[in-house]
């Protein structure tokens, strides 16, 4: 098994920052890539960010050149750094680890936006 524990989400006015953590534990090597996708109101879940354990990266288009996706392979922690933030980006996100034999998500963690 695998257990995601998220942390890091707020409230922070448009313009401004904030970093998720995402940190795995358990049987890590199942999972080939860390990143975080998340929901807002009345919309589906979205991708925002995956860092794949080779090396490549996805972002989501809504947040390319606005969020930065790293990670800790020691800690197996991954940090989504959020900059320039939107009131649009409100939503709840969601810690995501892509597994054998299947996948996990963590609890969620609020990100609201003010305008």
């Amino acid at each position: 098994q695998v257990q995601l524990a998220e942390s890091g989400g707020g409230l922070v006015q448009a313009g401004g920052s904030l970093q998720l953590t995402c940190a795995a534990s358990g049987t890590t090597c199942l999972i080939d890539a860390l990143g975080w996708y998340r929901r807002a109101p009345g919309k589906e879940r979205e991708l925002v960010a995956v860092s794949f354990f080779r090396g490549s990266t996805n972002y989501g288009d809504s947040v390319k050149g606005r969020f930065t996706i790293s990670r800790d392979n020691a800690r197996n922690t991954v940090y989504l750094q959020m900059d320039s933030l939107k009131p649009e980006d409100t939503a709840v996100y969601y810690c995501y680890a892509r597994g054998y034999p299947f996948d996990h998500w963590g609890q969620g963690t609020q990100v609201t936006v003010s305008s």
